[in-house]
């Protein structure tokens, strides 16, 4: 049984800077996605990363400031999260892909419990 666990939430300001970290523990993942939901709206696709570390895919809305990557001998996926924004706050959570759409929530499994980001204004 694998479990997986986000850290590195919390308070910034716009304009700054987070790192997520999403450990398994358990046995090795294969393919990670990290997603998001804001209060009182649905789950969203943020990205994605294969097993090997290729292909990678993002979010149109978090391109260029967002960057997925794993640490397999640490059995870790990390999002860098750079030049924040205020609608960029939410709980982020990773979960193990199980195959289709890499951008739907249904493909995955074992979601974590996810880590809080907030960005003020």
């Amino acid at each position: 049984q694998v479990q997986l666990v986000e850290s590195g939430g919390g308070l910034v300001q716009a304009g700054g800077s987070l790192r997520l970290s999403c450990t398994a523990s358990g046995r090795a993942v294969r393919s990670v996605g990290w997603f998001r939901q804001a209060p009182g709206k649905e789950r969203e696709f943020v990205a994605h990363i294969h097993w090997s570390g290729s292909p990678a895919y993002h979010a149109n809305s978090v391109k260029g400031r967002f960057a997925i990557s794993r640490d397999n001998a640490e059995n870790s996926v990390s999002l860098q999260m750079n030049s924040l924004k205020p609608e960029d706050t939410a709980v982020y959570s990773c979960a193990i892909y199980s195959g289709g759409n890499v951008e739907d929530a249904k493909t995955y499994w074992g979601w974590g419990k996810g880590t809080l980001v907030t960005v003020s204004s």
